[in-house]
């Protein structure tokens, strides 16, 4: 039961990602290798979303840790346990819950040791900003304690980065890139030099914006339109400047069509907005807004309809708002 639970989520979910961006580019599939024990480990610069890219966009079906903080209610725990997430503990979660942290690291290693799946976020927190950050010790914790408890374990850190257009809106791209394999085997037990070679790996594969004045050289790419989920075209401009003198369009009449069909959950949206403080999580509520509202809302116009005896009215206004919903492209920042 669980699963068919999990596979039934994995194909709503891809197809409501493909709806949500503009498009999802993925690279280096190749990378990925078989009937191993894959560690993923990936930068984090979108909440939700970049656990469910890499769900959907690997071909694997991974694990994945998450802070604890939501698996408060049961409800929320089970829904999260089917789809194969792990809680990890902060420290801000309190000293006495760092504890459990063992509990999870045993449960990773047994995902490995039966040549399954685990993705973490290398990084250790989130951020939109573009770049990638210092690493932390609990991939490499992880796969050392593996390779301790099974020597002949073929066990593979597999690097992935994944590079947003835009990270807020809907419309946008998205590059999901996997590197090399690395074999932990040859690092172990020396955690900084494991920790060395997969940063060195990631660097390139991850847009990498100075922070001497970042805002600034943002909005220079943004207004350029230079595709901000590529590490290439980003490096060419900021080595060599603008090749043409361009600026952005922004779809302004489809995007106000598209909410218009879709008043109620933009509604939902203004309504919650000033409540997610985290920039890193606007782009995952709007994801569940729309997974979760888009069915209702276009079930409930076909039955509107249907009921005063308008039926052409009852089919066209649902083709005609996800035909909007479709078109609307973003792009940029």
């Amino acid at each position: 039961m669980k699963r068919i639970v999990n596979e039934t989520l994995r194909i709503i979910v891809k197809i409501a990602l493909n709806l949500f961006f503009k498009k999802i580019i993925v690279e280096g599939k190749q990378n990925i290798p078989k009937n191993k024990a894959i560690l993923i480990v990936s930068n984090h610069q979108n909440a939700l979303i970049d656990p469910l890219l890499i769900a959907t966009h690997s071909g694997l079906k991974p694990y994945f840790l998450t802070r604890a903080s939501i698996f408060g209610k049961s409800f929320i725990a089970k829904l999260l346990d089917y789809i194969q997430m792990i809680p990890i503990y902060r420290v801000r979660d309190g000293v006495r819950n760092m504890e459990k942290n063992q509990e999870t690291f045993d449960k990773s290693i047994n995902v490995l040791l039966d040549k399954g799946s685990m993705l973490i976020f290398g990084e250790g927190s989130h951020s939109t900003l573009r770049n990638l950050r210092p690493m932390k010790k609990g991939f490499s914790r992880i796969a050392f304690q593996a390779l301790e408890r099974n020597p002949e374990l073929d066990l593979v850190i597999l690097p992935a980065a994944i590079n947003y257009s835009n990270h807020n809106h809907s419309g946008s791209m998205v590059r999901v890139s996997y590197g090399n394999a690395i074999d932990p085997k040859s690092y172990m037990p020396n955690h900084d030099a494991l920790i060395k070679a997969t940063a060195a790996e990631l660097e390139p594969m991850i847009v990498q914006i100075p922070e001497t004045d970042y805002n600034e050289k943002l909005q220079e790419l943004i207004d350029h339109q230079v595709d901000l989920t590529s590490p290439k075209a980003v490096n060419d401009f900021l080595d060599h400047g603008p090749h043409t003198d361009t600026s952005a369009k922004i779809p302004y009449l489809r995007n106000k069509l598209m909410k218009l069909f879709h008043l109620p959950l933009y509604w939902i949206w203004l309504w919650m907005s000033p409540k997610v403080k985290d920039e890193a999580f606007i782009a995952t509520f709007k994801f569940v807004i729309g997974l979760v509202g888009l069915p209702v809302w276009y079930l409930t116009v076909y039955l509107l309809f249907n009921s005063i005896g308008e039926k052409s009215w009852a089919i066209t206004f649902p083709i005609l708002a996800f035909i909007f919903l479709f078109t609307n492209k973003n792009g940029q920042q």
